[in-house]
């Protein structure tokens, strides 16, 4: 059995491929035809039925900046406790400026479940979270998505059929396979790894959830992003040898029924579009610009780049590495710009930097924008509750279940 070519790509896409339009008129990307919007994922293949966003009345996409921090304020001071609004590490700053939580995918869980008394939770990050808040959250409690285009191409390249059928193509060998999915999934795949004894993972405590899933079974099947699957399994030890690929378009995943039984790791063919772009010629620059540079690098990234740095891990685990070094330090980071700026602008006793020298944002965090929040925010103050997000209880049930094992999984 082979390591698949993928494992050891570190071409990042053209730094044509990327732009910051969105920035200032993600209204205006909402009313073209689908797709994930400028910057990272600008090139991938959005899905038909992906979530579109309606038109947002004319005064919030005309305020100006100031105008709508003012409305945001009085907004949140009138509605108190009755929200609570959660913001993604990666959220553009003027967002991040409103949120009562800010951090990672899997502290934002747990903050959507600490808060029972608010009767709305407003979700500044993308689909796949939003959905994770509602399974969590009490029912009667609303989790809102200011913008419902807010998605996230990593969660779309694996969906449930794709994902039943890898299931049924593995047959008798499914027994033995336990199902992980990382939280940039959709709450359905999430609902199948719940059914099929699995569990959901974050980028800082996968490497706990895959010995708890070994502990059940002798195989894994790694959703939907690849590179953090094995990087993580392979710093437990597990050889290249004892991985294989699955690509959904291809019969048994492109595999043949040998190597699907001699592997340890299934890895589902996704990635993050951001993290994808750093490459090992970035390192390797920033250490002959940047003498003792110390390079921090997200799982996500593929494994070459993880090599290379001196250290990986969550987006949580870098902000407190610059945090907490205690000598000004020269760090050089790859994750996405937003937090690496905000980074910079919060440490100035150190040197931060992003290794990819085009800036070029999440697309998708970007579609959040303060106008969107202000439109939310407002109708929640007059009783309406708009961009509303709701996953049926028969995805829900076992979804919970998933990420019940998930947040008892602390690393």
């Amino acid at each position: 059995m082979t390591a698949t070519t993928s494992a050891t790509s570190s071409a990042p896409n053209a730094a044509t491929s990327c732009s910051t339009r969105l920035l200032t008129d993600p209204w205006v990307i909402d009313a073209e035809p689908p797709s994930y919007g400028p910057g990272a994922s600008m090139g991938d293949r959005i899905p038909l039925a992906a979530p579109r966003q309606g038109e947002i009345p004319e005064e919030y996409r005309t305020a100006s900046e100031e105008e709508l921090h003012d409305r945001i304020r009085a907004a949140k001071e009138a509605l108190g406790s009755r929200v609570v609004i959660l913001g993604h590490f990666y959220q553009r700053d003027e967002v991040v400026a409103h949120a009562d939580y800010v951090g990672d995918s899997f502290q934002l869980a747990t903050a959507a479940k600490s808060h029972p008394e608010a009767e709305a939770i407003v979700f500044c990050g993308v689909h796949f979270m939003a959905e994770t808040a509602d399974i969590l959250s009490r029912p009667e409690q609303a989790v809102i998505l200011p913008n419902l285009a807010a998605g996230c191409s990593m969660a779309d390249m694996a969906d449930i059929d794709q994902v039943e059928d890898c299931w049924e193509q593995l047959g008798e060998l499914a027994e033995d396979v336990i199902p992980v999915t990382y939280m940039n999934s959709s709450a359905a795949i999430k609902g199948f790894v719940g059914r099929h004894g699995g569990i959901v993972c974050t980028s800082s405590n996968a490497a706990t959830v895959l010995e708890w899933a070994f502990a059940r079974g002798q195989r894994v099947l790694f959703l939907p992003d690849q590179h953090l699957g094995r990087n993580t399994a392979r710093a437990m030890g597990i050889g290249l040898d004892e991985m294989v690929m699955w690509n959904p378009n291809r019969p048994l995943g492109g595999n043949t029924p040998e190597a699907l039984r001699e592997a340890k790791v299934l890895l589902w063919f996704g990635f993050c579009s951001v993290h994808k772009r750093f490459t090992v010629d970035q390192i390797d620059k920033a250490r002959a610009e940047h003498p003792g540079v110390r390079v921090i690098v997200h799982p996500e990234c593929p494994m070459p780049v993880v090599d290379a740095a001196d250290e990986s891990g969550s987006t949580d685990i870098i902000r407190r590495a610059i945090e907490e070094a205690s000598e000004p330090t020269t760090f050089a980071i790859g994750t996405e710009i937003t937090l690496v700026q905000r980074l910079a602008a919060q440490n100035p006793q150190h040197t931060v930097f992003c290794l990819d020298p085009v800036v070029c944002p999440c697309s998708t965090m970007y579609r959040i924008h303060p106008g969107y929040l202000a439109w939310v925010l407002e109708s929640l103050q007059r009783g309406e509750i708009v961009n509303r997000i709701s996953v049926d209880p028969s995805v829900a049930e076992p979804a919970r279940l998933a990420l019940e094992r998930m947040l008892a999984a602390r690393p």
